[in-house]
């Protein structure tokens, strides 16, 4: 596959693999097979894997790590810090960007990764009581101490990414962008850009519904896209109108909706890797070709046109999870 430079330098394949969906969030998986998928995306030349300690919790570390100990130099690992979990297991409190426990979540993500050094380190979400240069200045320390490669940050605000990377260059950014997610593109993707930091954006596939395979479908009652307001009633009904209609474009130019979707982010900037995330292995293929697509400026201009005719409605998270973004 071909490859993209994030900041700092760092080098990974177009289009990683977000492992979130892999053994969460999704319904129930089953293993075996996750660990297959991981190590098949390595042979189809996938070099980027994400994860973070709250992914189960702590049971997608695990299976990244086990899937890739083989196979470590020759990818990039990247994982989160920055929540705070509750007595009950899989339940979170909040968030916590405390220094200490910063140090404590990069310990333990090292030991359930099977690695001596995090390729990739994000602050998970903004904690508001921390200031971000302490927490800069914590993943500094352990960069100098040899326990992280990069530092990262998701969901923040243009201010909190200049403030961060005075203090510990930001290597990468991670925020949901696709073409149902259009928030980074007036302030934060232009600070991006005068900074030189990468863009990785999550959900690029808008958590599977701008593949056009999840209208009719029914999820799993554990899934947590049931509490998505995009996903239900009269948004779900206008989202599927305007998905129908990129379908329409998808098929024009020979390419399924997903690849459109992913094809377009890469036109975006040449420093933006989108994650999209499977289960699977037909659909990883699906996903990687989309990174051979070249979108001409008609066939962007044409995306833009059915997106303002249609639009998307709907709220990304509910009121709790909306209030933890652009910090």
């Amino acid at each position: 596959m071909k490859l993209r430079k994030l900041g700092q330098g760092l080098e990974v394949s177009a289009l990683g693999l977000g492992c979130m969906g892999i053994s969460w969030a999704y319904g129930p998986s089953d293993r075996d097979a996750c660990l297959k998928l991981l190590r098949d995306a390595v042979d189809l030349g996938v070099t980027f894997f994400d994860t973070a300690e709250v992914y189960g919790p702590f049971v997608n570390e695990e299976l990244v790590g086990e899937a890739l100990k083989p196979v470590r130099d020759k990818v990039v690992i990247a994982t989160k810090f920055g929540f705070a979990m509750g007595q009950q297991p899989g339940s979170l409190t909040g968030v916590n960007s405390r220094p200490d426990h910063i140090r404590e979540v990069v310990d333990a993500s090292l030991k359930r990764l099977q690695v001596d050094e995090i390729d990739l380190l994000y602050q998970h979400r903004v904690d508001p009581d921390v200031p971000i240069e302490d927490v800069a200045g914590t993943v500094g320390d352990l960069i100098r101490a040899g326990k992280v490669k990069h530092f990262g940050l998701s969901e923040a605000s243009a201010d909190t990414i200049r403030k961060a990377h005075a203090v510990q260059p930001v290597t990468a950014l991670q925020s949901e962008y696709s073409l149902w997610t259009r928030d980074p593109e007036t302030q934060v993707l232009p600070t991006l850009e005068e900074l030189g930091i990468g863009f990785v954006p999550y959900s690029p596939l808008g958590r599977g519904f701008l593949t056009g395979a999840l209208k009719d479908a029914a999820l799993d009652p554990t899934d947590y896209r049931n509490t998505s307001p995009r996903f239900t009633g009269d948004a779900k009904a206008q989202n599927t109108r305007a998905v129908d209609a990129l379908t329409d474009l998808a098929k024009a130019k020979g390419v399924t909706p997903a690849q459109l979707a992913l094809a377009w982010l890469l036109a975006q900037k040449p420093w933006i890797v989108p994650i999209p995330g499977t289960r699977h292995l037909d659909r990883l293929k699906e996903n990687i070709a989309a990174a051979e697509i070249t979108l001409s400026a008609n066939d962007l201009s044409d995306i833009e046109s059915v997106i303002a005719e249609t639009g998307f409605a709907g709220a990304r998270y509910t009121d709790a999870g909306m209030a933890m973004l652009n910090r």
